[in-house]
């Protein structure tokens, strides 16, 4: 991906219990549709005597790829409500299989959809989100003596420190989003009256967390 985007923190499980039936939320991120297939039998592997194993996953920059599957549930009342519960929180590259153990009461089209939409959502703040962000590695190197200014601010302005080496001077190795990097190195030369060296690395995603609110489920 070429910008800023929203995915599942990391994989992970949730479990909801309504009218005697259980349903179990995996969440996971994925990049391919192979690793979501993959996903997805894994679920079916670890609990293979569930009554349904409903999914969905989005996967692309644009969410090009939406796949869902009700799995047997009456059509419309599982898959879709998985897949649009991802998107109302515009998460890409994501995945959730929705595992539901028949509790003896049925729950009518509203009800299922309902149940759902719900584990899912439930799962997705369990596990948690994050956005991943495109940020360049600057690593700055810094007289002993004036390592401890730059350290306060590199802390105030809650900038990622990536790496701290200490040799002869200190190399420190830091992650700025991409639209900050001039004025972030204009701020330290600043600070630091230009006695430092700096040094730009590439540009790769860091994970910044993100809460998700009850509004958005």
């Amino acid at each position: 991906m070429e910008t800023d985007y929203l995915t599942i923190k990391e994989a992970g499980q949730h479990e909801l219990e309504i009218k005697k039936s259980r349903f179990i939320a995996d969440v996971g991120r994925v990049t391919t549709e192979e690793e979501a297939q993959a996903f997805i039998a894994g679920v079916i592997g670890r609990e293979p005597k569930a009554t349904h194993h409903c999914w969905a996953y989005v996967l692309g920059e644009h969410d090009e790829i939406q796949r869902e599957s009700d799995n047997g549930e009456p059509s419309g009342t599982a898959g879709v409500p998985i897949l649009t519960v991802l998107k109302r929180n515009e998460l890409h590259n994501a995945i959730t299989v929705v595992t539901r153990y028949f509790g003896g009461i049925k729950l009518g089209a509203g009800g299922l959809i309902r149940a759902y939409s719900n584990a899912t959502s439930t799962g997705v703040e369990a596990t948690g989100v994050v956005r991943l962000v495109r940020q360049r590695e600057l690593t700055l190197t810094v007289s002993y003596p004036l390592y401890d200014r730059l350290a306060h601010y590199l802390t105030e302005n809650a900038i990622s420190v990536l790496d701290t080496a200490y040799t002869d001077a200190v190399a420190v190795t830091i992650a700025v989003d991409l639209d900050a990097v001039t004025t972030t190195q204009e701020a330290i030369t600043n600070l630091l009256s230009n006695q430092f060296t700096v040094k730009e690395g590439p540009v790769a995603y860091h994970e910044v967390p993100v809460e998700i609110h009850a509004s958005n489920r």
